[in-house]
């Protein structure tokens, strides 16, 4: 089970907008991320690689945590919004709850729940 420090440190690395440093902080070694239903991604170096080409693709980005954080026990949620700024000038702005299993003070498995009509341009 995370500490509250540790989650109020994690939320505050994605929110400064180094995600692809809060997974490698944050994450074990075998974490695993899957975006809705779909096939999940495994492993720290393949998760913290998938990030950054996210984050290259655009020109700008805005990360919030939405309070309250649920904790029970080695399960929390969170709220995020994500706004982003593409090179094109379109904006995407994305809403999704983290539903994540953590293993002590690292995540260990993470599932993303949101609509995917957000991400038409």
């Amino acid at each position: 089970m995370p500490t509250k420090e540790t989650l109020e440190r994690f939320i505050a690395r994605v929110e400064s907008n180094a995600h692809v440093e809060a997974i490698h902080e944050f994450y074990t070694e075998n974490a695993s991320m899957r975006e809705n239903f779909k096939e999940p991604r495994v492993g720290r170096a393949e998760l913290m690689e998938r990030e950054r080409q996210t984050m290259e693709k655009a020109t700008a980005v805005r990360s919030q945590c939405v309070p309250p954080v649920f904790v029970e026990g080695n399960h929390v949620v969170v709220r995020w919004i994500f706004d982003f700024t593409w090179p094109d000038g379109t904006s995407t702005h994305m809403e999704e709850l983290a539903y994540q299993r953590w293993d002590g003070e690292r995540i260990a498995e993470e599932q993303f729940f949101y609509d995917p009509s957000q991400l038409k341009k």
